[in-house]
C-alpha cells in the first residue's frame, strides 16, 4: 500500500450506515406498532420496539468502536481530520439549540399570549392566567434549585478534568471526569423524584377535574424539562465511554477530541438548564400554589 499524499482519512467501506437506518426504520415502526397496539407477522409492536432499541444500540457501539480504532490505533485522525470532526460536533449541537428554540417558542408563546392562543385552539384557559388558575407548579427554590446548583458544579469539575488532561495529569483528569459523571448520575436521580412527585400530569387533574388550558403548561411543561433530562442521560453516557477510554490510556494532552465533544455537549446541556429554570421554573411559576 502507497504513503497517503494527504491529511485527510479516507474511509474503508462501513456496514453501518446502513445498518443504522435499518435499526431507525424499526425503531420507529415499532413505537408507531406499540403506541396503536398493532402487530407485524404476528409479532406485537412491543417487540419490533425492543429489537430496534437493541439493534440501534449495537449499530452505535460498534460504528464509534470502529472510529476510537481509526483515531487512537490507527492515527487517521490528523489535524485536517479533527478539524473536520469540530465543525461537524459544532452544528450537532446547533441542531440541539434548534429543537430547544421550537420548546421555548411554544411555551412563551402560550404563556404570554395565553388568551390568543386559547383563541386560536378554541380551549378557554381556566382564570385566563399563566400557569392556569387551580393549577400547583413546582416551587422553583426546591429541588429545581439543587440542580441548577449540582449542573453548574459538574460543569466546574469537568472544565477542571479538560485542563489537567491538557496539563498530562491523568489522575486528576480522571478524577475530574468521575466527579462530573457523580453529579450527573445525581442530577437524573433528583429530576426523576421531581417527576415522581409532580403535582401535576399531562392531563392536569385538579381535584377530579381536567383545569382547561393546564394541559398546554404540563404539556410544554414535560416536554421541555424532559427532553433536557433525555439530554443529561446521553450526555452522562457520553462521559462514561471517555471514563472507560480513558482507564485504557486513549485521550493525550494534543490528541482528545472524543473527550472535548462530550465536553462540548455537557456545557451545552448546562446552558439549556439555566435557561429553563430561569423561564420555565422561576420566572413560569407566576402568582399559582407553589408545591
Amino acid at each position: 500500500m502507497s504513503e497517503a499524499k494527504h491529511p485527510y482519512h479516507l474511509v474503508d467501506p462501513s456496514p453501518w450506515p446502513v445498518m443504522g437506518a435499518f435499526s431507525a426504520l424499526v425503531l420507529f415502526g415499532g413505537a408507531v406498532m406499540f403506541m396503536h397496539k398493532l402487530a407485524l407477522f404476528g409479532i406485537p409492536g412491543a417487540w419490533w420496539l425492543g429489537a430496534g432499541g437493541v439493534l440501534t444500540l449495537a449499530t452505535m457501539y460498534y460504528w464509534w468502536r470502529d472510529v476510537v480504532r481509526e483515531g487512537e490505533i490507527q492515527g487517521h485522525h490528523s489535524a485536517v481530520v479533527q478539524l473536520g470532526l469540530r465543525y461537524g460536533m459544532a452544528l450537532f449541537i446547533a441542531s440541539e439549540v434548534m429543537f430547544f428554540a421550537a420548546f421555548f417558542w411554544a411555551y412563551f408563546d402560550v404563556s404570554l399570549f395565553f388568551n390568543e392562543a386559547a383563541q386560536y385552539s378554541r380551549v378557554k384557559f381556566s382564570g385566563g392566567t399563566w400557569p392556569p388558575k387551580g393549577l400547583t407548579v413546582f416551587n422553583p427554590w426546591g429541588v429545581p434549585f439543587l440542580n441548577t446548583l449540582i449542573l453548574l458544579t459538574s460543569g466546574v469539575t469537568l472544565t477542571w478534568s479538560h485542563h489537567e488532561l491538557r496539563e498530562g495529569n491523568r489522575r486528576a483528569f480522571m478524577q475530574g471526569l468521575g466527579l462530573t459523571i457523580l453529579l450527573g448520575l445525581t442530577f437524573t436521580a433528583l429530576q426523576a423524584y421531581e417527576y415522581a412527585s409532580a403535582p401535576f400530569s399531562f392531563r392536569a387533574v385538579v381535584d377530579g377535574e381536567v383545569v382547561k388550558g393546564g394541559s398546554v403548561y404540563t404539556s410544554t411543561f414535560f416536554m421541555a424539562t424532559g427532553f433536557h433530562g433525555f439530554h443529561v442521560i446521553v450526555g452522562t453516557l457520553f462521559l462514561i465511554v471517555c471514563f472507560f477510554r480513558g482507564t485504557k490510556g486513549h485521550f493525550k494532552p494534543d490528541h482528545h477530541f472524543g473527550f472535548e465533544a462530550a465536553a462540548w455537549y455537557w456545557h451545552f446541556v448546562d446552558v439549556v438548564w439555566l435557561f429553563l429554570f430561569s423561564c420555565v421554573y422561576w420566572w413560569g411559576s407566576g402568582n399559582a400554589p407553589l408545591h
